[in-house]
């Protein structure tokens, strides 16, 4: 039986995610900065990418300059996106950290329809805006002396900057494979931070380096290209509302590997989030 477009998107998105929970681990489990992961997670991530499009004779080379603008900026979004989603977590929690982001599936629904020229769906709204009701549950009081509240303030700045790579990798993946998509935007990752990492980087253990590579492959080039491949079919919207699993995945594992137990608000919040996640899923499945 051939599986239809939308449905293998659906499945790429939702095996991204589960993925994406165990990311946001990397940032309690390597010591060093932000920026310093976000460029050597990058290397051996691109150098994978790489091997694959050679082995499989794809190419590498893109089309127009103007589709090289569109990979710098796509890639200076992710760049961004990466640095501050680290740096939140480092200050506060995987929780916070995550919980912060996932406001960007409000930001998406809002900026869509006027980046694509799409119509403006209310449902869309309605859906993102109890997304960030479970969301406002599960995040503790905030004082804006705390560390809390920084962590929160760079996930939301995360959350715009990975708003904008997702509309910007949709306008590349009408003409290229997730994989070239990544591989590019990953080359950007690299070669951005990399003078800072030169100039002002930490050194890196054998150890850490072994988390890179594990966080570089597996938690970063596979689940990203997934991610990009599903853009395909399914608009920003969808993908973000129903990406908002995330916070779900990233809890559980944040209990299991570094003791973080969510407390009952977080439990509360989840639900409705899963719940609408739910909904999209179904809803994407119908059409």
């Amino acid at each position: 039986l051939r599986m239809k477009p939308r449905t293998k998107n659906l499945i790429e998105l939702n095996a991204a995610v589960l993925l994406w929970g165990g990311t946001a681990l990397f940032a309690k489990l390597i010591q060093l900065p932000a920026f310093q992961i976000t460029c050597l997670r990058s290397i051996p991530a691109v150098l994978c990418l790489v091997g694959i499009l050679c082995f499989f004779r794809q190419g590498c080379a893109l089309r127009t300059g103007r589709d090289y603008v569109w990979s710098l900026l796509s890639g200076l979004a992710l760049v961004a996106h990466w640095v501050t989603y680290f740096k939140s977590i480092q200050l506060s929690t995987v929780a916070i950290g995550i919980l912060s982001l996932h406001v960007y599936p409000v930001i998406a629904a809002l900026a869509e329809p006027l980046f694509f020229k799409e119509p403006f769906h209310p449902i869309d709204v309605l859906m993102t805006v109890a997304v960030l009701a479970g969301i406002g549950i599960m995040v503790p009081e905030f004082s804006l002396s705390s560390q809390t509240t920084q962590g929160i303030l760079w996930g939301i700045v995360s959350a715009v900057f990975w708003t904008a790579r997702n509309l910007l990798s949709r306008q590349l993946v009408r003409t290229y494979s997730g994989l070239r998509v990544m591989a590019y935007q990953l080359g950007v990752c690299v070669l951005v931070p990399l003078p800072w990492v030169l100039w002002d980087g930490q050194p890196v253990s054998a150890q850490a380096w072994a988390q890179l590579a594990l966080l570089g492959v597996i938690f970063t080039a596979l689940p990203h290209t997934l991610f990009t491949n599903s853009l395909q079919t399914l608009t920003t919207r969808t993908v973000s509302v129903m990406a908002t699993m995330l916070p779900i995945y990233g809890a559980v594992l944040a209990a299991l590997v570094l003791n973080e137990i969510p407390a009952g608000r977080t439990l509360i919040g989840g639900s409705i989030v899963i719940a609408v996640v739910f909904y999209e899923t179904w809803r994407t499945v119908r059409r």
